[in-house]
Formats: structure tokens, C-alpha cells, sequence
């Protein structure tokens, strides 16, 4: 084939060599046994709100084995994996290479529908651990891995040439909470919704295999294997060729700077962590120490995996600032830049990679030829913080810096409020200003996204904070500026629904220490820790479920009509479009109540961020209009919050 779809040594699957970079043990067997007939359902996983029962016990094992099943609700600790005894099971020698990688001394025999659980042996540990590059694990990350061939996926996006950055809508989602039944198969149904709106690129939230059936997936311990409570990686597949299909890129958080703290096995097969340093998730990935060679390579294939074998047409890079190796004359960022626009240039389609970094450094996306890392953006913060500190008035924690209404006239302007100036919340200067013609496409802005959201006390979004009018303004401000803008799942009705801070640790103990540091963590923000909901309970997650429901009844219907509109304008009038920031220009008036956006030569935006009535001197045909406006004989009256756009040509 030459659509790049058949994995090769160096990529995720090892299909079918079960060769596996071991350099920490001295002896590394096979263990294999047929796979247990048909899917595992998400429910036979236990929980530590589910015990697990005989009902969930795989083929060829037993309770008394260590399979699932052999969890009780009285300790709620995981499951242990398969013991090495276990019924049916084939135990097959490996022999090593100078370059710390095993494969097995015969052929391993495969079933005919090329299946198999399987697991490696490390010197005298009985239990056979998951394979560091599993892409499936139907009985959870403590138990075995089973085979999975990504490339027999029968794709239907041979027609798909991908979508750049660049004038793209993103809409970012979380599958177990963007429909009720929290799976692919169930979110491939609402596409059409977002096909609807006008968007045109899915993010999805980090989906790589956590412990437990539910979380927001940032502790995933699994880089290269879809979650099964979603699905598994059969439904991903579906998923983002049901996506090409409506004409969605589809955007994969991958987080590749921590592992989660429950299921992390890499450490018994080779050096993957430092352990000289530590960070709020643990110690950091090793990426310039002794043996991190094959560590890089991980984190490399890891991204090219979704890329090239899942089809995704790009990366949000959690937290970048966490990847460090200053030993390296070329860092990771630029050498993942590097890798995936060649894999680029070889699938004929554009792939992006956009950091989260609140560093405000462009150097991140600065062109590798003039001394940059060359990925596509970034999410700029400043962006949202400037539009709710203004809107709400919320001035405590970080939002203390953006609480003056000229910081989101800068912010408009210039990209970054923090571009080199003082920070009171750091009580330092911070960041350094956008070089001269960089393009606003490359900041990805929003008014509410899941940390922004999700990391507030009680997970509470605009809409209960403000009034209609003013989400209105919220919205107008995001799709007008000159950026790269992005909706949280339900923001485009202003959803009601919280999305609060959410786990299913079967540990008792780490679930305790997770509810009780949620709620010290909130201390500088002047956050009230009462109201904080317990990550543990499961309502905390049900409630943060996406309510279908809303959009088809009012005050929703009518945001999601204002949202659809302004994405339509966007589309439609190429000054809306133009990431130039030298053709935007932002000043102030009324005593700082109405800020006036002029983008290109013909449309202007003119805001009233106040509580009275201002008059604009702003004239011409009205393409949009929020709250009350009207024309004058000197110019446009804007009530109270009330918001419009207009082409004065």
C-alpha cells in the first residue's frame, strides 16, 4: 500500500512481530492466549463503584488467576492481570538485541481472525504486563493487551485531502460527556450538528486508555491505545472516517509529558521516566537522560501512530512546557515538527500540531527557518481571560492582569497581553510580542474551553455567570477577531450543563488524595473549596453530560442561531477571515464601555461592554446586530451589552 497505513517496525501495533524495547529486565517472555470471543463490554471493567463480577471474566482465565474478576468491592483496588498459568495460555521464549529490543525466538501462531491477548513476562514476575505499545486493552490497563491490526480498517476517506489551520472552526469535545451514552458511535451521531453549524475541525480530548471508565483522560497511561469505554480503536477509526466523510479534520489532545498514576508499566520495561526531577503529575518523561533515545522515538511514533494509522490530521500537544531535554541541541518540539511534516509531504494532506503553552512564546510556532520549533499554533490564553475578566468582572487569581478593559483591546490587537510586560498574578514581566507578520491563525482562541471550564471550582460555565446579552458579546468577540476561534462542546447554545473536574480511581487512596487536592489547589483563585463537587461521585459526571435537550427551546435556540450566524459572516466576508493583524485595529471609547474592532477595510465591530447606552459614530449596512440597536443620524445607538457588525463600504 502506499497511503503510509501499514505500520512498519517503528510504529504502534508491531503487527505481528511482538517485538518490544525492553532494556531493564534480563529475561522477557511472550505470553499469548486465544482472545476472548467478541468485544469486551465497558461495564465488565470493574470500578470502584462497579465491582467486578464472574460475568467479566475473559476466556481462558479465572477468577482466582488475577483476571478482572478477581477485583472485589471490599478493597476497590484494580484488577490484577492475568497470572502466567492461566487456562490456554502459551508462554514463548524472546531473545535480545545490543539495542535493548526482544522478539520472540519462534513465530507466534495467530488465531484466524488474527487475535490474541497477550502480555510479556519480565524476569521472575508471573504476571504478564501490557505491552508499552498496546492498542487495545479490552479488560483495562492492568490486564493484558490484545492484538489489534490498525491498518484492517476498510477506510473511505481515500478522497480527503485535509484542512490547514488556517480558517478553520474548531469545536472541542470530550467524548464520555458529549452524549449520553459517552461512546464514538454515539458522538458519529451529532456530526451532522457541527457539519450544520459551520464548523469544520473536531478536537477531541485526550482518548488514550486511563485507568477506570471515566475521566477527562489527561492521566492516561496507554499512548497508543483508544479507551474501550469509547469504543476502542475499531470505533476511533469509524469515528474520524465518519468525520472526512461531513468534511471534518479531526484535531487528537495527546498528552506526552506525564503518565497517569495508576497502570504505568513502562518503568519495568525501561529507563521512561526521569526520575531525577518531579512535577504536579510525577516525575517527568525522560527525554535526555541515559537510554532516552528510544524514549524520543516513543513519543515520535506515538504521534505519528494517530496520524498516519488513525487518520487524524493533527495534534493539540498538552503542556509543552513539561517536555524539556536541555540536553538536546534539537529539541523535541522542533524534531516532532520535523517528523510529521515529512509524513506530511508523504500523505499528500496537511497535518497540524498546535502546543498548549501558556509561556506566551512564539517562539513555538515561529518557522523552523527562522530559528523556530515550526508547529502550526497554539492556544493563547490571554484571549480568554481578557474577554471573561471584562465581561464578568471576575478579577482574582490570573484574571487580576486582564480586569482593565484595555487588555482585551490589546489582546485584539496584538495577540498576547503579556508580551514581555509585568504579571501581577506571576509578579514578574512575562512573554515576549508576536514577531512582525505573524498571522493571527496561529492563536487558537475561545471563551471557554475544558480547562477553562473544567479547572473553575464548581466547573461552572458563562452562561451561569452572565446574562444573555452578555453571552452574546462572548460570542461576537471570539468569531470577529482576527484568531483562530474554538467552541467547548455546547458552547454554541450556551449549554447550562457545568463540566466539572471528574475521575474513577479504583484506588481508595488515590481517589481520597485526588478530591482533597482538587480542593487545596483552589486557594489562590479565592474559590470557595465547598463548592467544589467530589471528582469521585459519579454524579459529578453525569452531570457534566452535554443536554440535548436545550438547543431545541429558548434563551438556547437563539445563541445557537447567533453562533450559526456569526460563523456564516465569518465565512462569508474574507475581512472577518484576514489573520493579518496589521489590516486590525482596536480603540476604545465611552470612557472604555465601547470598543471598536475595524478588521480590513470594510467591517467594522462595535461592542458595548457597559451597562448604559452608548452611540457610536460607526455607520453602514448592518450584517449583525446583538441587544438593542439602532441607527441614528449620527450614528448607530447601542444599548446595554448590545453588540454589532457592520460593512461601511
Amino acid at each position: 500500500m502506499t497511503d503510509g497505513s501499514v505500520p512498519i517496525r517503528d510504529l504502534a501495533g508491531r503487527w505481528p512481530d511482538f517485538a518490544v524495547w525492553a532494556p531493564r529486565p534480563r529475561r522477557v517472555r511472550l505470553w499469548t492466549r486465544p482472545a476472548a470471543s467478541g468485544p469486551t463490554a465497558a461495564a465488565d471493567i470493574p470500578t470502584a463503584d462497579t465491582p467486578a463480577t464472574a460475568a467479566g471474566t475473559p476466556a481462558g482465565a479465572t477468577a482466582a488467576s488475577g483476571s478482572p474478576a478477581a477485583a472485589t468491592a471490599a478493597s476497590g483496588s484494580p484488577a490484577a492481570p492475568a497470572a502466567a498459568g492461566g487456562a490456554g495460555a502459551v508462554i514463548t521464549e524472546m531473545t535480545r538485541g545490543e539495542d535493548g529490543w526482544w522478539e520472540p525466538v519462534a513465530p507466534v501462531e495467530l488465531a484466524a481472525d488474527g487475535e490474541l491477548d497477550y502480555g510479556f513476562l519480565l524476569d521472575d514476575d508471573p504476571t504478564p504486563r501490557p505491552d508499552p505499545r498496546t492498542l487495545r486493552q479490552p479488560y483495562g490497563v492492568h490486564d493484558v493487551s490484545r492484538t489489534y491490526d490498525p491498518a484492517a480498517f476498510p477506510w473511505t476517506d481515500s478522497g480527503w485531502t485535509g484542512r490547514q489551520l488556517a480558517g478553520s472552526i474548531i469545536y472541542e469535545l470530550h467524548i464520555g460527556t458529549f452524549t449520553p451514552e459517552g461512546t464514538l458511535t454515539a458522538a458519529i451521531e451529532r456530526l451532522d450538528h457541527l457539519v450544520d453549524l459551520g464548523v469544520d475541525t473536531v478536537e477531541l480530548m485526550p482518548v488514550a486508555a486511563f485507568n477506570g471508565p471515566r475521566g477527562w483522560g489527561y492521566d492516561g497511561v496507554d499512548w497508543f491505545c483508544v479507551h474501550e469505554a469509547y469504543g476502542g480503536p475499531w470505533a476511533y477509526q469509524a469515528f474520524v472516517d465518519a468525520c472526512h466523510a461531513r468534511g471534518l479534520a479531526v484535531i487528537q489532545d495527546v498528552v506526552h509529558n506525564h503518565w497517569g498514576p495508576s497502570g504505568n508499566y513502562l518503568p519495568m520495561f525501561g529507563p521512561y521516566l526521569d526520575t531525577s526531577t518531579d512535577t504536579p503529575w510525577g516525575n517527568p518523561v525522560n527525554l535526555d537522560g541515559p537510554d532516552s533515545d528510544e524514549v524520543q522515538q516513543y513519543l515520535l511514533d506515538n504521534a505519528r501512530h494517530w496520524l498516519r494509522d488513525f487518520h487524524v490530521d493533527g495534534l493539540r500537544l498538552d503542556a509543552v512546557h513539561a517536555l524539556t531535554d536541555p540536553g538536546r541541541a534539537v529539541d523535541i518540539l522542533e524534531e516532532l515538527s520535523v517528523q510529521v511534516d515529512a509524513l506530511s509531504a508523504f500523505l499528500g494532506r496537511p497535518l497540524t500540531l498546535i502546543a498548549e503553552s501558556d509561556q506566551n512564546n512564539p517562539r513555538l510556532f515561529t518557522p523552523r527557518e527562522a530559528g523556530g520549533y515550526g508547529l502550526a499554533g497554539q492556544w493563547a490564553d490571554d484571549f480568554h481571560h481578557a474577554v471573561v475578566a471584562t465581561l464578568t468582572g471576575e478579577d482574582v487569581g490570573y484574571f487580576v492582569d486582564f480586569a482593565d478593559p484595555q487588555a482585551l483591546a490589546h489582546v485584539l490587537g496584538h495577540g498576547f497581553l503579556h508580551d514581555g510586560r509585568w504579571s501581577t498574578f506571576r509578579q514578574r514581566t512575562h512573554g515576549r510580542p508576536l514577531p512582525p507578520g505573524t498571522p493571527g491563525w496561529r492563536l487558537v482562541v475561545c471563551a471557554g474551553n475544558h480547562d477553562q471550564i473544567g479547572n473553575r471550582a464548581a466547573g461552572d460555565r458563562l452562561r451561569t455567570r452572565v446574562d444573555d446579552r452578555t453571552l452574546a458579546l462572548a460570542a461576537v468577540l471570539t468569531f470577529t477577531a482576527p484568531y483562530t476561534p474554538m467552541l467547548f462542546m455546547g458552547e454554541e447554545w450556551g449549554a447550562s450543563t457545568p463540566w466539572a473536574f471528574f475521575t474513577s480511581h479504583p484506588e481508595p487512596d488515590l481517589g481520597r488524595a485526588v478530591t482533597e487536592g482538587r480542593r487545596a489547589e483552589f486557594a489562590r483563585m479565592a474559590w470557595d473549596s465547598g463548592v467544589v463537587p467530589d471528582p469521585q461521585d459519579p454524579r459529578t459526571f453525569t452531570d457534566s453530560i452535554l443536554d440535548w435537550s436545550e438547543p431545541l427551546r429558548e434563551p438556547y435556540a437563539a445563541h445557537l442561531a447567533l453562533v450559526h450566524d456569526l460563523i456564516a459572516l465569518r465565512r462569508a466576508w474574507p475581512d472577518l477571515g484576514d489573520p493579518r493583524l496589521a489590516r486590525t485595529r482596536v480603540a476604545l471609547a465611552a470612557g472604555g464601555d465601547l470598543l471598536v474592532l475595524e478588521r480590513g477595510e470594510r467591517i467594522v465591530v462595535a461592542v458595548n461592554l457597559g451597562e448604559g447606552t452608548v452611540v457610536s459614530a460607526v455607520a453602514g449596512l448592518v450584517l449583525l446586530a446583538t441587544g438593542e440597536v439602532e441607527e441614528t443620524a449620527v450614528g448607530l445607538r447601542l444599548g446595554p451589552r448590545s453588540a454589532v457588525v457592520v460593512d461601511r463600504a
